[in-house]
Parts: C-alpha cells; sequence; structure tokens
C-alpha cells in the first residue's frame, strides 16, 4: 500500500462493506503507487509487474477476489486458486518476452538469490509443453545447505523451500535481451525455520497487526478494519565512482571500502555538494536507474546529491513494510546493475571514503489501517487525540525497554564506520519528538493535557514571497530514532542492510508494547467499558509509561560529549560497535520476546546471532588480507622505487661535491616510513591469521587486535601517499575517485 511521503490517506471507509472497502482501498492504491500502475513513465504503466491491475485484467472475478482476500485480509490460498494464477502469471510473462521464472527470495546472506526455470519445455513433437502450474508458483526447492543457516541445517541437510509471498507483487527483470519471472518468496529449511529475513518480518507484521487491533477495538475505532499495516518508506544513499578507477582499486572491488586513502585538501568542507545541481552523467544515470524501477513498480520519488563529493540519494513513496523492503533489495540491485552503462560503479557501503560523510538507509515507519487511516498522525489538536497518544506511548516505551535490540539490528561491520560519525546518529539509541509532542508529554507526565503547540507561519520579510507554514517542531540530524510529522525516522539503519531485519525488530517491540497496553486497558475497563473508563485509563497508564519511559527522549545534540554523559546518568545503553551489540540477541529478553509473539523461536534466533557474527568476522578478515596484499604488492614496491629515486638524487649530489643535509634527512625519514610500513604489515598479518573456535571470541579478537593493526597500517601507508612522486603511486586516489566521474 503506497503512501505518499507519509503523508497517509484519511478517508474513512467504516462504513462500507468489506468487500466495498477492499475495492476502494484497490483504488486508492492505484492512483496513488507506481506499484500499482497508476506512475506514467515514458508512455507505459509499470509494465513488468504482475500487479492489481494486471490480475483484475486476467482473472476470472472470484479468483481475483478471493486473492485479494489473502493478500489484504490474511485468508488462507487454496490450491485451485493458485492454479489459475499460475497459468494467468505464465501466460502474462511469456506475452512480455520472459523465457524462465525464479522464486526471488533474501537469504541470511544480505542479499537475495535466485535460481531459474524454464517457464516452458520442448514435447519432442515440435511443441512445449509447461513447466509452470500453481504448485511451481506455491513453493520451490533450492538447496539450503550452502546459505547462512547459524547451525540450523548442516551440509548434509540440503532440503529447503522458498514459499509464495501473493502480498508482493511479482515482476519481471530484463538484462540484455533476457527476460525472467521474479516471483518473491519466503524461504525455510526442511523443518520450518526460516533461514531468510522475509518470513520473520511477515511474522512480525502479524504480531503488530493483532495488538494493534486491539487497540483500536478498546477506542471504538476497529469498524471496517480488517488489520493494521506498518508502512515503510527508507531512503538510500549511495557513491558513484567511475568504473576504470574502481577496478584500479583492489579494496573497493573485494571490499566496497577504501582500505587507504590520504584526505584531499577539497572534501566536503566547502558544504557544496549537498543538492547542488547533478551533473549531466549521473543525471542520465539516474533517470535511466528510475525508469527500471518504475517498469518493475517501485515508486521512487526524490533523488538528490547528497553532502560528500559523489554522494547521492533516492528516496521512495509509502509502501506495506514487506513490498518496500522487496523494493529496496530492486533498488539496491538496480543501482549496481545499471551504473556501468554509464561507465560508472555504485558503492553501497556505509563508509566507502575516510574523511566524509557516510552513507545510511534512513527507515521512515509508520503504522497504518488497511482503510488508509495512518494512526501515527496526531491532527491538529494532538493533546485531544488518545488514540494517537496511546501509540505514540506505546513507540516510546518499545524504544526505551528494547534500544538495545533495537541498536543490535543495525550492527555490521560496515556500519561499525560510521555511526557516531558527523553524518550519522549515535550509537546511543533515544528518541526526538520535537516542542510539540515533548509539551505534550510532559503534559501527560501530570496526568492532564490541554493544550497542542501550533507552528503558525512564517513571514519571510518580501513583499513577492508568500507566507509558508511553519511545522510545530524542528528536525534533528543527529537522532537516531526521530518523529517526522506522522511516522519515525530510525536514522541508523546502515546503507547495504536490508530493511527487513530492523523493521522485524522494530515491529516486535512495539507489538509487545502495545500488547501491554491492550492488556492494562481490557482489565481497567471491564466487560462493560464506557468512554469515561476509558479515557481515565488511558490517562493513568499513559502518565505511568511516560515517567518510567521519558528518559529515552531526547532533542539536543546526539554528538556532544554531555549528552553521551547525560544518557550514561539515565541508564541508557551504549553499545558502541557490533561486537558490542550482537550479543543482545542471546538473551533471555531477546529470545522470550521473539517467541511470544511467534517472530522467531530460539533456534532461529540463535541462528541469526551466529550468522552475524560470523559475517562480522569474515567481512574485517577479508579487509585485512586485501589490505596486506596492497601493501606488499603495490604500496611497498612503488615506495621502493620512489626510496630509489631519493636515494639516487642524494648520492647524485654527493658525486657533484653538493653537501644537502637536508636530502639526506629526507631519505632517512622516508626509508624509517618504508620500514615502519613493513613492520605493522607483518604484524597485521600475525593477528589476521589468529583463530578461535567460537566466533564471538573471534570477533572481540578482530575487534581488540585486528582493527587498530589495520589503522595503524593505513596510518602510515597514507603518509607514504603524500610523499611518494604521483607517477609512482599504485591505485587512483581520493582526488580521483570523489571528483572524477566519466
Amino acid at each position: 500500500m503506497a503512501l505518499d511521503n507519509g503523508n497517509h490517506p484519511g478517508t474513512s471507509l467504516l462504513t462500507a462493506s468489506r468487500h466495498e472497502a477492499l475495492a476502494a482501498a484497490s483504488k486508492s492504491r492505484y492512483q496513488q503507487n507506481g506499484s500499482s500502475g497508476a506512475q506514467r513513465v515514458d508512455g507505459f504503466y509499470a509494465a513488468d509487474v504482475f500487479n492489481e491491475r494486471v490480475m483484475r485484467q486476467r482473472l476470472p472475478k472470484d479468483v481475483f477476489r478471493r486473492l485479494m482476500e489473502t493478500i489484504h485480509l490474511g485468508k488462507p490460498l487454496r490450491a485451485e486458486i493458485a492454479d489459475v494464477v499460475a497459468a494467468a502469471m505464465k501466460e502474462w510473462a511469456i506475452e512480455n518476452g520472459a523465457t524462465h521464472y525464479t522464486h526471488w527470495f533474501m537469504p541470511l546472506t544480505g542479499l537475495t538469490a535466485e535460481k531459474h526455470d524454464s517457464l516452458t519445455i520442448p514435447d519432442g513433437k515440435g511443441g512445449t509443453l509447461s513447466e509452470f502450474g500453481g504448485s511451481a508458483l506455491v513453493s520451490g526447492e533450492p538447496d539450503a545447505s550452502s546459505f547462512p543457516s547459524g547451525g540450523l541445517r548442516a551440509t548434509f541437510e540440503a532440503r529447503g523451500y522458498t514459499a509464495w509471498d501473493p502480498t508482493s507483487p511479482a515482476f519481471l527483470t530484463r538484462s540484455d535481451g533476457t527476460v525472467t519471472l521474479c516471483i518473491p518468496t519466503a524461504f525455510v529449511s526442511w523443518t520450518g525455520e526460516a533461514l531468510d529475513k522475509k518470513t520473520p518480518l511477515l511474522r512480525s507484521m502479524d504480531a503488530i497487526s493483532h495488538q494493534a487491533m486491539r487497540v483500536l477495538k478498546l477506542f471504538g475505532t476497529d469498524a471496517g478494519v480488517s488489520r493494521v499495516i506498518t508502512t515503510l518508506g527508507p531512503e538510500q544513499e549511495y557513491f558513484l565512482v567511475d568504473r576504470s578507477l574502481y577496478f584500479a582499486r583492489p579494496d573497493l572491488l573485494l571490499c566496497e571500502r577504501t582500505l587507504f586513502g590520504a584526505r584531499p585538501p577539497k572534501g566536503q568542507q566547502l558544504e557544496d555538494h549537498y543538492f547542488g545541481s547533478i551533473s549531466a552523467t549521473v543525471l542520465a544515470f539516474m533517470a535511466d536507474v528510475e525508469r527500471e524501477l518504475y517498469r518493475m513498480g517501485v515508486p521512487v520519488k526524490t533523488r538528490h546529491n547528497e553532502v560528500a563529493p559523489g554522494q547521492y540519494e533516492i528516496a521512495p513513496v509509502f509502501e506495506t513494510t514487506n513490498i518496500a523492503c522487496d523494493h529496496q533489495m530492486l533498488v539496491m540491485e538496480t543501482l549496481k546493475r545499471v551504473a556501468p552503462r554509464h561507465g560508472l560503479q555504485a558503492l553501497l557501503h556505509e563508509k566507502p571514503f575516510a574523511g566524509v560523510n557516510g552513507s545510511g538507509k534512513h527507515n521512515n515507519w509508520s503504522l497504518s489501517t488497511d482503510t488508509g487511516v495512518n494512526l501515527l498522525d496526531p491532527r491538529e489538536e494532538a493533546h485531544t487525540n488518545m488514540q494517537f497518544l496511546v501509540f505514540l506511548c506505546a513507540v516510546i516505551r518499545a524504544v526505551d525497554l528494547h534500544a538495545d535490540l533495537l541498536r543490535a539490528s543495525i550492527a555490521s561491520a560496515s556500519n561499525d564506520h560510521r555511526l557516531g560519525a558527523n553524518e550519522a546518529p549515535p550509537a546511543i539509541i533515544s528518541i526526538f519528538l520535537g516542542d510539540m509532542l515533548t509539551d505534550i508529554i510532559d503534559q501527560l507526565e501530570t496526568g492532564r493535557t490541554r493544550r497542542t503547540i501550533k507552528g503558525g507561519a512564517l513571514d519571510l520579510g518580501a513583499r513577492t514571497l508568500p507566507q509558508i507554514p511553519r511545522d510545530s517542531g524542528d528536525r534533528n540530524r543527529t537522532s537516531p530514532f526521530a518523529f517526522t510529522g506522522n511516522k519515525f525516522e530510525f536514522r541508523a539503519v546502515g546503507s547495504t542492510q536490508s530493511s527487513a531485519w530492523p523493521n522485524t525488530v522494530l515491529n516486535t517491540i512495539i507489538a509487545e508494547s502495545l500488547d501491554f497496553i491492550a492488556t492494562r486497558l481490557e482489565k481497567a475497563v471491564g466487560a462493560r467499558p464506557t468512554e469515561a473508563k476509558l479515557q481515565n485509563a488511558v490517562r493513568s497508564l499513559l502518565k505511568e509509561i511516560v515517567r518510567r519511559h521519558k528518559r529515552v527522549i531526547f532533542n539536543g545534540d546526539g554528538y556532544s560529549e554531555k549528552w553521551h554523559a547525560e544518557a550514561a546518568k539515565r541508564g541508557l545503553p551504549n553499545l558502541k560497535d557490533t561486537v558490542e551489540a550482537l550479543p543482545v540477541l542471546r538473551t533471555k529478553k531477546a529470545v522470550d520476546l521473539f517467541k511470544r509473539y511467534k517472530v522467531l523461536s530460539k533456534a532461529e534466533l540463535e541462528s541469526r546471532a551466529d550468522v552475524f557474527v560470523e559475517k562480522f568476522v569474515k567481512q574485517v578478515t577479508i579487509e585485512a588480507e586485501t589490505m596486506i596484499s596492497m601493501v606488499r604488492t603495490m604500496i611497498l614496491p612503488a615506495a621502493l622505487k620512489h626510496q630509489t629515486r631519493l636515494a639516487q638524487a642524494v648520492s647524485a649530489a654527493a658525486d657533484a661535491g653538493v653537501s644537502s643535509p637536508s636530502q639526506r634527512e629526507m631519505l632517512e625519514q622516508f626509508v624509517d616510513l618504508v620500514d615502519d610500513l613493513r613492520e605493522k604489515t607483518a604484524a597485521l598479518e600475525e593477528v589476521t591469521a589468529h583463530h578461535d573456535a567460537d566466533p564471538l571470541r573471534h570477533a572481540r579478537h578482530i575487534k581488540t587486535a585486528v582493527r587498530p593493526a589495520m589503522a595503524a597500517v593505513r596510518a602510515v601507508a597514507d603518509e607514504l601517499e603524500t610523499q611518494v612522486a604521483s607517477d609512482l603511486w599504485p591505485m587512483p586516489t581520493y582526488r580521483d575517485l570523489l571528483f572524477i566521474k566519466g
């Protein structure tokens, strides 16, 4: 369900019948959402998406109705329906040039996976046989043994299953004349345990919907509402570099970040790139990306230059969370796939360049009924909107109680380089509410709400300029979790990360808070609820929640040392890196939480903890080994050539009878640098060779020994870069990478 920039439609469908409500909601989606076929681009409508518009045209009315009930109401899908849908989907795909289909899923690698099968095969008589029926649509059987499983599957336990997610539209991908039908699916083991990131996400969406419906029932606003959905609009930041320069950098090729690089004279200090004019080369790339995404139904809307040279952003309109997560993976894949056509390489790493802005994936999250009502919209008189305040306080309570789990959800080796830097929120999880909501929270603590601060208008002082409305509160770029009008922006998510896991955690912790609130209110109002009983119970409960959990609210500068000290006084966790954060997933509190709401079993949660730790170890080990290789095969040879030049110059001066102590000193200092690099590289190699059978102990070794050794090697190598002759330096510099595009 696409909701434009978080401005969720407020049209009430409460008096309509169930099927009329579904039809009206579907029509609304057609009008708003590129993925539903309403966004016209270069003369076509999302041509490569098997969406509701296409299904309405191609499916019998009864089949279409039953499928919509599965998609929107969660009703089971009958086998005979799947057969009809598969036939229509196959016909549509072949008409659009498809020769193969694949179950497209998100394993725990953090990427997507696909195995292609032919839609038809020769029958030996000059014709073809269909290989795509209802059973092929609904499930597949890829090998599960070679994907990360954290111990859920052994090598000899190979069977796994993909299961069709009918709520996420199938789409076509095109590459060099090849067209493939992609069917979004979940991925589970033979035992039924989740081996992917979609299955827990869908479970968490069910959990939060169930608990939110209990709250709506208490307020009497559940009429006509069948479920509550979480909505998402994830912004994607990325870098572009010249592709020929990219291939000249082994670190970018293997690690997607620069392991070496001296600071250039010009970086982002002039602040002239942010929202600047987009160059012709980059604009052509962006337009190409947008065309591809529109065809696949991905409703991207915004494009602009970001803070650092060579950095950009693309952002969509809101959709239902699981669809948004699928589309976000398509955004990342499309950026990567399209860039080479324009002589560019897209870098999604959180910190590809030291000393300049890193990249995030701002996770704009909200709650909406399936009738289109945004439950996090405070409306004009927010202090009287008790239902909104209940949902707001549920979020505050959830983030305070489970800040450590939320922090763990965005932990990775690559995001460690970004969190806490000048462009990213700190590792301390806090909530920014702004002046208006903070004032209402203060009023709730007293037990009464009396006013809502108004934003008013801005008079710009020139008669030709209009007065523009002023929001009731400012924004805060230093907050990791900020309220931004009618949604929360979780800014700490990393740019390489799938959105699915952070949103699984977010949905689950808020489901727990809504459960707590609904249970307390149901008990308070009893079997014969009245408006007065409900209002008194709500005020009393919200007062209690605010007093216990307001410590997580902070509207100031999240980068300041004062805040770090204040956060410690408040008792807020400060898990500074991945090695500190990931053990949270093994705590009894986390296990009980996910188990209670049937999002993850204990084994499934522990498997993710293992996978994430192992990925951290492997990723940093690859970086360390790449660094050692680059020093020995590129930097040291170049430095020795430069050293030889210096020695020859000193010798020539001496032979000519010229005494030059400064030249000799320069040579001696350079020799010392080269020797220092060799010693530090040997030390790095020694600590990298260490292995521990326990992944977490190995990760701690990486943190305490390998990463410091890498930093030491880089410091010397970067100093050498500033001294070695430019014609000898063996790789493109930051100056080249950041400013040359084609």
